[in-house]
């Protein structure tokens, strides 16, 4: 598996998309409570342009909330950067090595397709992730990191209709494969995107 390409593919193409995005719609909201395209987008960049120093005097100034930082941090660069700006950023760093704290490599590129789909599902664009991404994220689904989302995956069975692909026990949900690695990441759907009798836990209020 080449997952560095992916991540660099995955970094590219978001970037032509936001560059193609209407002005008005980098105001438009997320499956990120509380942010914006422009939000999103800036914080998809942070770990190319903030070196650890940096972090690390932020995350103090936080009292230590990783949240806090990062929500702060999103919301002052998408205030300074223009679209194009933000854009770049990512078409730029295709290639830079920055990984989350954990997971290395594949959570890169979790954190790139998770937050892509964080932008387009919402704007209602019919971006398919490639099945090979989508497969190496699914394959690295777990009980564990799904509760670190916030995802309540309890008596719950994760059945993608697009991918052989399934995960968990209990009361099957159903969707397309994207759709269900947002659920296993913590996310709340716009309604008519998942079926099953447990599907409304995981449906946007």
């Amino acid at each position: 598996m080449d997952v560095k390409g992916m991540i660099a593919a995955e970094r590219r193409e978001l970037a032509d998309l936001l560059d193609g995005l209407p002005a008005e719609r980098w105001n438009a909201p997320t499956l990120c409570a509380g942010w914006r395209v422009r939000e999103v987008a800036a914080h998809m960049s942070m770990g190319f342009r903030y070196p650890f120093p940096r972090v690390a005097a932020e995350l103090v100034r936080a009292r230590g909330s990783l949240n806090r930082m990062t929500d702060r941090l999103a919301r002052r660069d998408a205030a300074v950067f223009s679209p194009a700006e933000i854009a770049g950023f990512l078409r730029d760093n295709a290639h830079h090595p920055w990984t989350p704290p954990v997971g290395g490599s594949v959570a890169a590129l979790g954190h790139d397709v998770v937050h892509g789909l964080d932008i387009t599902v919402p704007l209602g664009l019919d971006r398919r992730v490639p099945e090979d991404r989508l497969r190496v994220l699914l394959e690295a689904v777990t009980p564990r990191g799904a509760r670190f989302f916030g995802a309540d995956l309890a008596g719950v069975r994760l059945c993608a209709e697009d991918l052989d692909w399934s995960f968990g026990d209990g009361a099957p949900l159903y969707g397309d494969a994207q759709d269900l690695l947002l659920v296993a990441f913590g996310r709340r759907l716009p309604e008519g995107r998942l079926r099953g009798e447990r599907s409304g836990r995981f449906v946007a209020a």
